[in-house]
Parts: C-alpha cells; structure tokens; sequence
C-alpha cells in the first residue's frame, strides 16, 4: 500500500498487489519542446531531471519538426539526432505537459505554433483537459521577451483546459538568479556563446518546475 497526500491535508491510500508495485512507475510527464540552437534542448533535460526526481513518475521527450514557407520534402518519421517528433498519442499517454521553445519576437517560435494549431480535434475531445502544464523558454539577450514569451504559451494550454504550474517564491534560486528564470516557467539567457549552459540557478529552476508539475500529475492521478 502506497500512501498519497491530498489537498485537504489527508492521504488517499492505493492498494498494489504483491509484486506489482512497478505499476507505479507508468505515469509520464511529456516534455516537449523546439530547438534550433541547442538552448531549449539543454533546458528540456534538466526539467526531465526534476521529472525523474519525483518517485513513479518519467519523463517523455519529444520535439516538433521545423517549418518552413516553402515544403520541398516531408521531414523524416525520425529526426537525425536528438527526441523523435511528437504524435498525438503523446498527449494522450501523458500525465502532464511541459512546453518548451525559444522565444521570436517575444513569441513561440513558429514550429511549436504551427504544431499546437493542429490540435482541433484533441481540444473537442478534451485530450488535455484537466492535465498541469508548465512551459520553458531561452533568448540570446537578456530582456529578450522571456516573459511574454512564457505567457503566450500559456494561452493555448488554458484553452485545452490545463492546469497551469509556475515556479513560486519558495524555490530560492528564483530570488538569485542573475539571468534565466521566472515564475512563468523556467528560461534561460543562451547569450552568444557556441555551447551554451544553463547557468546553476536556472538548471536549479528547470528542475524544480519539472518537479513540480511531476509531483501535482502524481497527486492527480492518485
């Protein structure tokens, strides 16, 4: 017997029969996100590190294909290198949904747009309805439109009826960061460097929100 906290303070217990307490482990957070130059990559695995820290549950990387004015060819099933391209299966599995993108003009950038536009019939069925959803993003420059950015994305979750999770004032690093990191989701200033990291305090926040979206699907599906 599994115990899970609930919000009025009392637990709600879950029997799992003997030898069957891997049944535990199935629920999955789908990370997904668009990368073109690596930042918002880096930022999904830390947040599929917070995932990971929270007991039954994993996360589920995924990426969006680019788009593109003119289409010469169709993109492969599988890309080169890096997560496989997301189907709606994805969102059907999950507990949860974590978004990430760079930020265009203080927006999503179009290929994660053109994605969530295609979502008509998963938003009639209500396919992420009732699910907690928190969102990521990354810019060259500091004051590039990281918050307006996170705020966008937030749009179409509320219209697909997720729950949406920020980052509170009780993670401490979100009162020292000097760069990335919000209570809108996680970010990170990527600046001009070729291989760039996430600084410690917005990896600290990457992970912490991953936690806590992990944490509120468990509690959920308890």
């Amino acid at each position: 017997m599994e115990g899970y906290p609930m919000r009025n303070g009392g637990r709600i217990a879950i029997l799992v029969a003997p030898g069957r307490e891997d049944a535990l482990t199935m629920a999955e957070i789908l990370v997904l996100y668009y990368s073109r130059g690596g930042s918002v990559a880096r930022l999904a695995r830390q947040i599929a590190r917070g995932v990971g820290e929270v007991p039954g549950m994993s996360a589920r990387l995924r990426t969006v294909p680019p788009v593109a004015a003119v289409t010469q060819a169709a993109q492969p099933p599988v890309p080169d290198d890096g997560a496989p391209y997301v189907s709606v299966q994805d969102l059907a599995e999950c507990e949860g949904l974590l978004l990430g993108s760079p930020t265009r003009f203080g927006n999503m950038a179009a290929p994660m747009k053109h994605f969530l536009d295609t979502l008509g019939a998963e938003w009639v069925n209500g396919t992420l309805a009732g699910k907690p959803a928190g969102v990521f993003t990354s810019t060259a420059s500091m004051h590039g439109g990281q918050e307006s950015t996170l705020l966008s994305m937030q749009l179409p979750l509320l219209h697909h009826g997720c729950l949406i999770v920020g980052i509170p004032f009780t993670e401490p690093a979100l009162s020292h960061t000097r760069s990335g990191g919000t209570p809108y989701g996680a970010s990170h200033v990527a600046g001009t460097a070729d291989d760039p990291q996430p600084s410690e305090e917005e990896a600290q926040l990457a992970r912490a929100l991953g936690r806590r979206v992990a944490d509120i699907a468990r509690r959920l599906c308890a």
